[in-house]
């Protein structure tokens, strides 16, 4: 399975780098990850729990950083397994350029499972890997630049308290 994103950050391409090097970083960017050790030089541990489908499972793998151009690019290879549920290998190639006094990142997946996993079926697994890694590069969005203050005009009509209901179509209520 392969698929590649691109998308917009509020910090320089130096800060995403050292971003994706950074094993405290990780943690809080991998979903479902209970554990990150090691260093890019030598190598990551980690331990994930995940329930894909039925099968909840918690797998146990390194990650290997490599082709390392600081601010640039990074190849990042992983494997994973999750004892009888299977297991997960793939990799990623990140690309940093420096964009609108940000970075654009983008990226290319390339995921593999097999055991249990692989009888759930191509669309099942295809929607959590595209899932997994879209959830992984909004964490690490949110956590370099912050939470998104989406609910600022929700709470600026509330705190006015002229918040007007709205119908179904979109119009106000009288």
């Amino acid at each position: 399975m392969q698929m590649s994103d691109t998308r917009q950050i509020a910090a320089t391409p130096a800060e995403v780098y050292a971003a994706l090097l950074d094993p405290d970083m990780l943690i809080k960017c991998v979903p479902g990850a209970t554990e990150v050790s090691g260093s890019a030089e030598e190598g990551f541990e980690a331990t994930v729990v995940q329930k894909v489908g039925p099968v909840k499972a918690t797998f146990k793998g390194q990650v290997v950083m490599s082709d390392m151009v600081p601010d640039q690019s990074i190849t990042i290879t992983g494997e994973g397994k999750g004892g009888a549920a299977g297991f997960a290998k793939g990799g990623a190639v990140v690309t940093l350029l420096e964009k609108d006094g940000g970075t654009e990142l983008t990226y290319d997946v390339e995921a593999k499972i097999g055991g249990k996993l692989a009888q759930l079926g191509s669309r099942i697994i295809d929607g959590f890997a595209k899932k997994m890694a879209d959830q992984f590069f909004n964490n690490l969005q949110e956590t370099l630049e912050g939470p998104a203050d989406e609910g600022a005009h929700a709470t600026d009509e509330a705190a006015d308290g002229k918040s007007k209901k709205k119908g179904w179509f979109g119009r106000e209520k009288t």
